[in-house]
């Protein structure tokens, strides 16, 4: 069961990791672009911040699920410290002009909220991890990575929970201002839970058990 839901969490990271292409060899505005004003997405700036979120947003979906395979883990220590760099890089990249870009979100202040609080906290719970390793705490290097590809994850969670939404409300509007909550809040509670999980193992171990 367990190496079942490694199959389908891999799989659909490495799946949606791919959503960036999309919008890359589209010759006109898809998907979420079709909500934007035109003035907004011809704009340079915009343009730039967008696509820039999206790639590296992909990247740091395509390699971060590997980082959780402990046997990689283990046995390929310096694989893991390069993805753990390329990873990082790749969330500071796309998060940063995210938060930008979450300003001009379809819907008004409900999702401009949750997708710059997202954004904020998924580059800050990157920035903690890279600290907390650099002076050594381990536990708290991993809790606070878990946490952070959590907010990663909600890459892949937005676009499964959207058409639902869009199912039940019967528009994109109100959707959107679900999603933008939807798609990363219920991924940090799970993600407390696999840590308290991890934790309690941990202790057992220590007492013998």
């Amino acid at each position: 069961m367990k190496k079942l839901i490694w199959i389908i969490f891999g799989g659909l990271c490495i799946l949606f990791s791919t959503y960036p292409l999309k919008y890359l060899f589209a010759e006109k505005p898809i998907l979420l672009l079709t909500s934007k004003p035109l003035e907004l997405i011809n704009a340079y700036w915009y343009k730039l911040a967008f696509y820039l979120h999206i790639i590296f947003g992909g990247i740091a979906l395509l390699v971060g699920w590997i980082q959780f395979i402990k046997s990689v883990r283990l046995k390929y220590m310096n694989l893991h410290r390069f993805i753990g760099k390329v990873y990082l890089l790749a969330v500071i990249i796309s998060g940063v002009p995210g938060f930008f870009i979450a300003f001009h979100a379809t819907g008004g202040v409900s999702p401009k909220l949750g997708f710059s609080i997202g954004a904020v906290l998924w580059v800050l719970l990157a920035v903690l991890s890279y600290t907390a390793i650099r002076k050594g705490n381990v536990t708290a290097h991993r809790n606070f990575m878990i946490y952070n590809y959590a907010g990663t994850f909600g890459a892949v969670t937005l676009r499964l929970w959207l058409p639902l939404l869009i199912l039940v409300y019967g528009e994109f509007k109100s959707a959107y201002q679900i999603v933008a909550w939807l798609s990363w809040l219920p991924n940090m509670i799970v993600a407390y839970f696999i840590i308290k999980g991890i934790g309690k193992r941990e202790q057992l171990r220590l007492n013998g058990n």
